[in-house]
């Protein structure tokens, strides 16, 4: 599991894929299986650098919706502020420089969705005045994974974290849903 941190760390593989990967790491019997899951990455770190993203540093919306996903690069810190406005952060496919990142959302008048693929510790903190600040989803990540900082601070706003299970498709609304289903049903004690 080791090589596969590296690999995440050098953006050969992106949360998500990191995260799928050690979780058949975790289930694998034969050193074979281990095997499969390198088969497409380089045995070694290259000498040949390849040009990475630029990192997001800052995401602002004014009297909008901002929605910022793909294969983000993300660095230590990155600071996310909608001001009336809704940002959905969708970090899923993203790529961080260490096993640690920061989110940091100053939200007057709006809401941030933060969305992490579950295996990854998240955790939330900060201060919200008239507002909500809630994690939603399994919290099943070892240790050693990733972790993603989220820091709140919020005046008449709402930030949530969702934990997005691995083959999770639909737009956002269907995300949410599905999350929250999985929430209702760990409260039953269905898993």
């Amino acid at each position: 599991m080791l090589e596969l941190r590296d690999h995440l760390l050098a953006g050969r593989l992106t949360l998500d894929e990191f995260t799928q990967r050690v979780e058949t790491a975790i289930k694998a019997r034969t050193g074979h299986e281990l095997e499969v899951l390198q088969r497409d990455l380089p045995a070694a770190p290259s000498v040949v650098t390849v040009p990475r993203r630029r990192p997001v540093r800052f995401s602002v919306a004014i009297f909008g919706h901002l929605v910022r996903r793909g294969r983000l690069r993300l660095r230590r810190r990155t600071y996310v502020l909608p001001l009336f406005s809704d940002i959905d952060f969708d970090l899923r496919d993203a790529e961080i420089d260490g096993l640690e990142t920061t989110v940091t959302a100053v939200i007057g008048f709006g809401n941030v969705d933060i969305y992490v693929p579950e295996g990854v510790n998240a955790d939330v903190s900060g201060v919200i005045i008239f507002g909500h600040r809630r994690e939603w989803g399994r919290d099943v990540a070892p240790p050693d994974a990733p972790w993603v900082h989220v820091r709140a601070f919020s005046l008449f706003g709402t930030v949530d974290v969702w934990r997005v299970p691995h083959g999770t498709k639909g737009d956002y609304g269907e995300i949410i849903r599905r999350t929250q289903e999985g929430d209702k049903e760990l409260s039953r004690g269905g898993g």
